[in-house]
C-alpha cells in the first residue's frame, strides 16, 4: 500500500516529510533487501515528479543514512524540526524521546545513536547484523508484551518540556502508532499533540494545507484502488 500512496496521493504534495520507522528494521545501507531498493525506487520517482521528501529516522532505521536518502531522493534531517503552516510553527519528530517512562527503552535509545556504536555494527558482516536485527526484533516484543502500555506511551511532562523548549503549540510524531489529535492545555496555551498511526491495514498521514491540518488514513476504495479519507479535522488553535 505504501508504493501505491507514493505513486498516487503523495504526488498531490508538495513536501512529503517521513517521521521514522520508514522501515521494520534497517541494518544498514549496503543490505538494503528487495523490499528497500523497491521503496528507495519509489522514493525516488515520487522526488522528480516534483515532491520534496524530508527524512527523520526512527527507532527501526536508526542506521539509514544520507547516502541511501539520496539513493531514494530524501533529504536527512536531524530532528526535531520546526515547520510552518500558515504562520504556526510546528514540531517535528520522530517521537521517542517524548517516552521517558521506559527507561530500558532510553538506554537503548543513547546506545544505538552512538556514531562509534553504530559504526562497529556497520563493520560486522550483512549475515551478523540481520541476526541482530532479529533478535533485536524478538526482544522488543518481548519488551512490548511485559510493560504496561502507559510506560510506553509519552511522558506528559516531557511533552509540555517539548512545547515550552520549543515554543509551538502543536506537534506531530510517530513512534507510539497510536493515531490522534490530543488538545492540550500547556501554561494556559491551547496545544495539540498530533500522532500518526503504522501502516499495517490500513496508513495514516497529516495533512497541513494553508490553515487547515487534518489526519487522513489511507486505505483502499472498492476498486481496491489507495485512496485518502479523512478521519478527523484538527480543531483551530484558539
Amino acid at each position: 500500500m505504501f508504493v501505491e500512496f507514493l505513486d498516487g496521493p503523495a504526488r498531490q504534495a508538495g513536501t512529503l516529510y517521513i517521521l521514522g520507522d520508514l522501515f521494520e528494521a534497517w541494518v544498514g545501507d549496503d543490505a538494503p533487501g528487495r523490499l528497500g531498493r523497491l521503496v528507495a525506487r519509489h522514493l525516488k520517482n515520487l522526488a522528480e515528479s516534483g515532491t520534496q521528501i524530508l527524512f527523520i529516522c526512527g527507532n527501526r532505521d536508526f542506521l539509514l543514512s544520507r547516502d541511501f536518502c539520496g539513493q531514494a531522493g530524501m533529504t536527512w534531517l536531524e530532528e526535531p524540526r520546526i515547520v510552518e503552516q500558515a504562520g504556526e510553527p510546528i514540531l517535528l519528530l520522530h517521537g521517542d524521546v517524548l517516552c521517558t517512562d521506559d527507561i530500558s527503552y532510553q538506554n537503548f535509545r543513547r546506545k544505538v545513536r552512538d556514531p562509534d556504536w553504530q559504526q562497529r555494527i556497520l563493520s560486522r558482516p550483512v549475515w551478523w547484523r540481520r541476526l541482530l536485527a532479529r533478535l533485536a526484533r524478538l526482544m522488543s516484543r518481548r519488551h512490548t508484551g511485559t510493560t504496561e502500555a502507559t510506560i510506553m506511551d509519552v511522558n506528559p511532562q516531557a511533552v509540555a518540556e517539548a512545547f515550552r523548549t520549543h515554543d509551538v503549540r502543536r506537534m506531530i510524531h510517530g513512534h507510539t502508532h497510536r493515531r490522534a489529535i490530543h488538545d492540550l492545555q500547556i501554561d494556559q496555551r491551547h496545544c495539540q499533540r498530533i500522532v500518526l498511526g503504522d501502516w499495517h491495514e490500513t496508513g495514516s498521514v497529516v495533512r497541513l494545507l494553508d490553515d487547515e491540518v487534518a489526519m487522513l488514513i489511507v486505505t483502499r476504495d472498492d476498486n481496491q484502488a489507495v485512496e485518502l479519507r479523512l478521519q478527523e479535522t484538527a480543531a483551530p488553535l484558539a
